[in-house]
Parts: structure tokens; C-alpha cells; sequence
């Protein structure tokens, strides 16, 4: 998140815009499918959330015919009934590992972002859990909103507290006037 430049939709005096044309203060970070649309729930944000729900959705259906297929390609290919489970199991397992994750990373940051990097081909192997998990999210909220508005009125809070607390010509206060202090 950067703290160069105001959220949109909210008002801006243009005559105290840097010479970059941004507004300053924090800036709202873009969530996937949705941009910045989800910090004012406008442009379009519930055709983006049904959008997103029903595409995972179709997506996922689509994944499961797929390895359907697959699946009966290695019954054509009579490699065995010990193989044929094997697959499923892997992918079972791999789908709740990927839902769990990705459900995860909807309501924080990963402590450790290499352990994130480790997983990224078993979360590819279970592509179907991380779509489901699309799907539930998003009858909730667009998925990570609850985070990223966290961070974002977090941040906000902090520039206007500093912003605040810097106002005015440290100069001009009322009892300096100059003086040192201790004398007279």
C-alpha cells in the first residue's frame, strides 16, 4: 500500500495536487477482478462479485470434467487400480491443501513468504480448491477485502495523525516566540 495518494471517490482540491497529479495520503491496493472498487463497493462492484462467483464456480466444474477425463485416460491405459487412487488422493489432498491456503491468505499476509513459493506447485496441483475457495469467499465480500481494508483504514488513520500533528509553522506557536528556554 502506498501512502502517496488518496483513496478515489473522495473529494480533492486539485489546487494542492503535486506536480504527479495524485492526491496525497495513502492509496488503496487493487484487489484482483476488482481494482479499487471494493473501497467504496461502486463501479460495478456487485457485478464483479457475481461475476466472480459464478465464474469460479463454472471454473471449478469445468477443472472436475477435466481430471475426470484424465482419470479415464489411465482406466484406458490400465495402469491399475492402485494408481487410479493414488491420482485421486493426490489431488484430494492437494485441493484441501490449496483451499486452505488460499482461504488463508484472504484474512492475512503469509508470515513467510518463501514458504508461500514452496507451495505455489502444490497449490497448482489443487487449482480446484483455490477456485472453490473464490466461490465461498465471494458471498461474503470480494476475496480479500477484509484484509486489504484493514491495511487501508490502518494506513489512512496513521497519515492523518501525522498529517495533523505537522500543521502550521512550529515557528508561530503560541509560547515560543523565539525564546530559548530557561531564559528570560
Amino acid at each position: 500500500m502506498s501512502e502517496n495518494s488518496e483513496a478515489p471517490g473522495t473529494p480533492s482540491d486539485t489546487s494542492d495536487l503535486p506536480a504527479g497529479g495524485t492526491t496525497p495520503g495513502p492509496q488503496p491496493e487493487p484487489l484482483r477482478f476488482f481494482g479499487t472498487t471494493w473501497v467504496d463497493h461502486d463501479g460495478g462492484y456487485g457485478l464483479r462479485r457475481v461475476g466472480v462467483t459464478v465464474g469460479s464456480l463454472v471454473a471449478a466444474v469445468a477443472a472436475c470434467f477435466v481430471l475426470r477425463f484424465a482419470y479415464q485416460g489411465l482406466e484406458i491405459a490400465e495402469v491399475g487400480g492402485l494408481v487410479g487412487m493414488l491420482v485421486v488422493l493426490m489431488f484430494a489432498v492437494c485441493s484441501a491443501i490449496a483451499f486452505r491456503k488460499t482461504w488463508e491468505g484472504f484474512t492475512r499476509r503469509p508470515a513467510d513468504p518463501s514458504q508461500e513459493d514452496r507451495l505455489r506447485g502444490l497449490k497448482s496441483i489443487g487449482f480446484i480448491g483455490s477456485l472453490l475457495a473464490y466461490f465461498v469467499r465471494s458471498f461474503r465480500e470480494a476475496p480479500g477485502e477484509t484484509l486489504r481494508r484493514t491495511e487501508y483504514e490502518t494506513a489512512l488513520a496513521r497519515y492523518q495523525k501525522r498529517r495533523s500533528s505537522r500543521t502550521g509553522n512550529p515557528a508561530a506557536r503560541k509560547g515560543t516566540k523565539g525564546k530559548r528556554p530557561g531564559r528570560r
